[in-house]
């Protein structure tokens, strides 16, 4: 969705157009694939974090485009809502010191951006709901002036034909309706970017299932939304529904959402992108002059375009992603689980454990899908934005007898999944110095059962004992949280609740 789209309108000739297109794009990624044209291995990794915009008072800054402006480099690029803005980091090979190297570009990426941002007096948060959003900020006139987002929005309302509802029920529960898709633009999240070959792009997409929940455990960001204390990590419902094409009717008969988790451990990339085709109808049936055959025809590399970009319109968690670079073919899993922050060094933390984990479960000899339902993995999932770091998963039982047995996530990632996610980084070449100073910070929350979720409620909840209003309270909330992001420190090192006002005198 990066690419530049033109408003229009479609009549039902495009639409036809465009599913034939798609059709002849997934066959020129078939032949792809069974010609072998893809790129060799690399051991790349990517990220992107979105992120907000916040006033000193803790509100939300609508000023996208003034802050970009100023900021002038094409590592930040707008996002949906005019208080977000997404920053790139180039590629990185994994190995060595490369999540120093990635943690020092983006101390001074930000750094410089929020000094940017600070001249029309709003700094940049990185969480995963900005906790003193409104229903009044989260409206189409807030989103972005960008035509892509304009047409997405007015597709989704079409395809919808009502309001959206949004429903969740968490330690409070929130229920209201929206005229547009603006709610989608609270969710702000971190996006690990691994290219892979086609041989072993099946493995890794199982691997990132498979701890998709777990990665949710330990990192959640996002416990509030609109004044009220829902899920530990609401992104996920929030996106669901409020990108949710289905009305009532067709949820009932059990149509699949657009932001889904997947059914099934798959066994190619090819089986992602054509179930895409399959269950999903064109949101944005724009067709471009390329015959995709005939270029693979001519020895030439298609850019398979439409099958791009309604890949982009179905928002899997653990998303396939074909790409061209240097005019050779590659295919990519990008996981997009994450909620942003709260810290630097936490992201950075949060990728360490993610990379480490997927190649030692993708090498496995005995591979956790081939032991496990998938819907235990999409309950884990579920589990885990309720929960958070206090979530119980279900695990394949270790030693011969097999099954699966249930048991909390701390004990889970300190017991199993951290040994496992430090012999994938020595297997990728990460040096010990990284991997000791990254997996040592997951571990400590593990230790401490403290995540930025279980901050952010207790900062809250103790701001509201002292005689604080709601509003009040999470205003202060964010604000203290933005201070101690700043620090650097990670988050499990946070003091819960507000800081002692000085004494007078």
């Amino acid at each position: 969705m990066g690419e530049k789209v033109v408003a229009g309108q479609f009549d039902l000739s495009d639409r036809q157009r465009y599913r034939d297109k798609l059709r002849r794009c997934l066959t020129g990624l078939e032949r792809l694939l069974a010609e072998q044209r893809f790129d060799r291995p690399k051991n790349l990794m990517g990220l992107e974090i979105e992120l907000n915009l916040v006033g000193a008072d803790g509100m939300p800054k609508m000023l996208n485009g003034e802050v970009l402006e100023r900021i002038a480099s094409r590592d930040f690029q707008t996002e949906l809502a005019m208080f977000n803005l997404e920053v790139n980091i180039a590629p990185h090979r994994l190995g060595g010191r490369v999540f120093d190297r990635l943690a020092e570009e983006l101390r001074t990426s930000l750094a410089y951006a929020d000094r940017k941002a600070g001249e029309v007096d709003a700094g940049i948060v990185m969480i995963g709901i900005l906790p003193t959003l409104d229903r009044d900020d989260l409206v189409s006139s807030n989103l972005s002036d960008v035509d892509r987002y304009t047409l997405l929005n007015d597709q989704i309302v079409a395809a919808r034909g009502e309001d959206f509802v949004l429903d969740i029920d968490g330690v409070e529960r929130l229920t209201c309706t929206s005229k547009s898709i603006a709610p989608e633009a609270a969710c702000t999240s971190v996006q690990l970017h691994l290219q892979v070959t086609p041989g072993r792009f099946a493995d890794v997409w199982n691997a990132a299932q498979a701890v998709a929940g777990v990665q949710i455990a330990v990192g959640a960001n996002s416990p509030f939304l609109f004044g009220r204390e829902l899920w530990r990590e609401s992104r996920p419902p929030l996106f669901q529904q409020s990108t949710d094409t289905r009305p009532p009717e067709l949820q009932t008969q059990g149509v699949r959402p657009r932001t889904w988790f997947g059914e099934r451990w798959i066994s190619s990339a090819y089986d992602l992108f054509e179930e895409n085709l399959r269950y999903f109808p064109a949101l944005l049936p724009i067709c471009d002059d390329e015959d995709p055959l005939k270029v693979l025809d001519e020895g030439g590399v298609p850019s398979l375009a439409e099958l791009v970009l309604h890949n982009g319109t179905v928002y899997r968690w653990n998303r396939p992603v074909y790409d061209i670079a240097d005019g050779v073919p590659h295919l990519r899993v990008e996981n997009r689980v994450l909620p942003a922050g709260p810290t630097i060094t936490d992201v950075i933390a949060n990728a360490a454990f993610y990379y480490g984990l997927v190649r030692a479960l993708a090498e496995d000899s005995r591979p956790v899908w081939t032991r496990m339902p998938f819907e235990a993995a999409a309950a884990n999932f579920d589990a885990a934005c309720r929960h958070g770091i206090d979530a119980r998963m279900t695990w394949p039982r270790r030693g011969r007898y097999g099954g699966t047995v249930e048991v909390d996530a701390v004990t889970l990632v300190r017991d199993e999944l951290l040994p496992l996610a430090e012999a994938g980084l020595a297997a990728w070449g990460v040096e010990r110095a990284d991997r000791d100073l990254y997996l040592g910070v997951i571990e400590e929350r593990c230790r401490r059962r403290a995540n930025g979720a279980s901050w952010q409620a207790g900062t809250f909840h103790q701001a509201r004992e002292t005689g604080l209003s709601r509003d009040a309270a999470l205003a202060a909330t964010t604000r203290r949280y933005g201070e101690l992001m700043r620090t650097g420190e990670p988050v499990h090192t946070w003091p819960v609740g507000l800081p002692e006002p000085a004494p007078l005198g």
